[in-house]
């Protein structure tokens, strides 16, 4: 039996008009911006109409620590939306758009897989709506003008060497890191170090997610520090006066995107910030959206509980006020395998022992769910055709023991069917007792706030700041800034900061080498270990899959 890819499954499937997908999820058609015929941005506008009514359930959904196994976060998302559909469910999904950057690289598109995609999946991971070209733009005009403030006589007594602020690429470029820009004589700049991040990772992606209005948006692009005078005194974009320039680029980025899965469930794609160097959590306005909309609304976090669950507790749900009803923490026996030593060519033999091993990453994460955010919570396993019975048993029986079921998914391949089971724990978990918490309150000093989470979340045994993020966190402070959440940049890969320590590890602390306030979104970034904001591609790229042919058909995007 031939086993389709993702791509083909998707270019197979017959969507409806997004104007039918629009009407069927009660959005009128004054608020639809069409983009060709199965995509559209909604105006924000109908959330000011729409106020006054009931929000619906939000659903989060996390994962354990990734791993080359695979264990299929988005997936699970679609196709617990699709099942909660195939149920009589009134649901939307609200999820991340993908960056180009890990399409071409290693991870490759993030449209689901099987048969629980959103669609069109081409789009979605390619240019969309071209919100990702509006962000980097929009981060690269506040480049060009604070450089072109300096060249015309530097007003503002703009120290280049403390200038914060880099320029951006939707791509993996690890060429572009580490610049030096400027030269070639007086009348093209003053030459400086500069370097780029991928867009994904820059403040404004960030400030696009975090806003709830254009006067919010702008605001927070006015209040972005893009470096330090002589004199050590912040420099921000308010002073720059370029707030309303970059803010004009963005009015449309800001307008959610919706398209549907395989399956015609109504789907928000909108905003991607990575969860191991940023906050990942797709936009605010879009599960505001979705949840004036719909009785259950599924969204998704970036990478595993540790990353990007802790933010959207601790950054999105403090911002906007949300409050998760239950959340789904996916797994995969293979995974869990990985995690406890077995070599990924050895993973589909039944292996008793190293699960066991490898359980405890799953079981923390569980663990963080319910205790340390206070979210009913329900494991899903992505069922694989290798996985025994006895497995299953093991990781049931592990869970019940902490007072949490597991239900076994298999969206991949049947869709919303496979996901009935699942759908049927999670509406019995909303109606359960919440006891929705942050991890750490905002009174606390940044310095307690990283060992909050470091403790309670890694299970780190202390936290060490070398010697310039002790003095970074000093300046922070002093600014006034001590009142932010924090946001952790770490290795998505382990509970710690080193990415060879799997499973649940203990006996670690958690190095500080780096911290950098994001004044304009609200939160500092914490860097941890070596993790960059400008990943490198892999020696094989994606990219050298991916093709069109004469009809334009894409082909290897997944």
């Amino acid at each position: 039996m031939e086993i389709k890819s993702d791509i083909q499954i998707a270019q197979e499937s017959v969507m409806k008009e997004i104007t039918e997908i629009a009407a069927d999820a009660g959005i009128d058609d004054r608020y639809l911006e069409q983009y060709g015929k199965y995509k559209a941005k909604v105006d924000y506008n109908i959330l000011k109409d729409k106020a006054d009514e009931t929000d619906g359930k939000l659903i989060l959904v996390t994962a354990i620590s990734p791993t080359p196994a695979g264990e299929g976060k988005t997936t699970t998302s679609v196709g617990l939306a699709d099942a909660l559909h195939k149920m009589g469910k009134n649901v939307f999904a609200a999820l991340r758009e993908p960056s180009l950057g890990p399409v071409f690289g290693i991870k490759g598109g993030a449209a689901g897989g099987g048969y629980a995609q959103v669609v069109p999946m081409e789009d979605i991971n390619l240019h969309f709506t071209g919100d990702m070209h509006a962000i980097g733009i929009a981060n690269n005009l506040i480049a060009a003008c604070l450089d072109n403030h300096i060249q015309q006589g530097n007003e503002l007594g703009i120290d280049v060497k403390k200038i914060t602020w880099k320029r951006v690429v939707d791509m993996n470029d690890r060429q572009l890191r580490n610049i030096v820009d400027g030269l070639g004589g007086r009348v093209n700049g003053v030459p400086r170090e500069d370097g780029f991040e991928i867009t994904v990772a820059s403040e404004i992606m960030a400030i696009l997610c975090l806003s709830s209005s254009i006067s919010d948006l702008k605001e927070k692009l006015a209040s972005i520090i893009v470096g330090y005078t002589y004199d050590d005194k912040p420099v921000t974009v308010r002073d720059l006066k370029i707030q309303g320039a970059a803010a004009a680029v963005l009015k449309d980025a800001l307008k959610p995107n919706l398209v549907q899965t395989l399956e015609h469930t109504p789907a928000f794609i909108h905003g991607g910030p990575f969860a191991n160097i940023a906050h990942g959590c797709n936009s605010i306005m879009a599960t505001r959206m979705a949840l004036k909309l719909a009785d259950y609304v599924v969204t998704e976090a970036g990478f595993a509980a540790d990353l990007g669950a802790e933010k959207f507790v601790d950054i999105k749900c403090r911002k906007a006020g949300l409050r998760p009803s239950a959340a789904v923490v996916v797994a995969t026996v293979r995974a869990l395998k990985y995690h406890g030593g077995v070599a990924k060519a050895d993973l589909n033999n039944e292996n008793l022992e190293t699960l066991k091993k490898g359980l405890p990453n799953l079981l923390q994460h569980v663990e963080n769910v319910t205790k340390n955010y206070g979210i009913p919570c329900v494991v899903a396993v992505n069922r694989f055709p290798t996985d025994t019975e006895a497995e299953l048993d093991m990781v049931r029986k592990e869970c019940k023991a902490l007072g949490v079921n597991v239900a076994l998914s298999e969206v991949w391949g049947k869709g919303g069917e496979g996901g009935i089971e699942l759908a049927q724990e999670v509406i019995r978990l909303t109606q359960e007792k919440n006891e929705f918490r942050f991890v750490y309150e905002d009174d606390l000093s940044l310095e307690d706030k990283i060992k909050a989470v470091a403790e309670k979340i890694y299970r780190a045994d202390g936290v060490e700041f070398e010697a310039n993020a002790k003095k970074q966190l000093a300046k922070i402070e002093s600014l006034g800034f001590s009142n932010l959440p924090v946001c952790m940049a770490k290795t998505q890969y382990s509970f710690s900061d080193n990415p060879a320590l799997l499973g649940a590890p203990r006996g670690f602390k958690i190095t500080i080498r780096d911290v950098k306030v994001c004044s304009g979104a609200g939160f500092v970034v914490v860097k941890t270990g070596d993790i960059m904001t400008m990943p490198g591609l892999p020696k094989v790229p994606s990219a050298e899959k991916i093709d069109v042919d004469d009809e334009g058909r894409i082909s290897g995007l997944f």
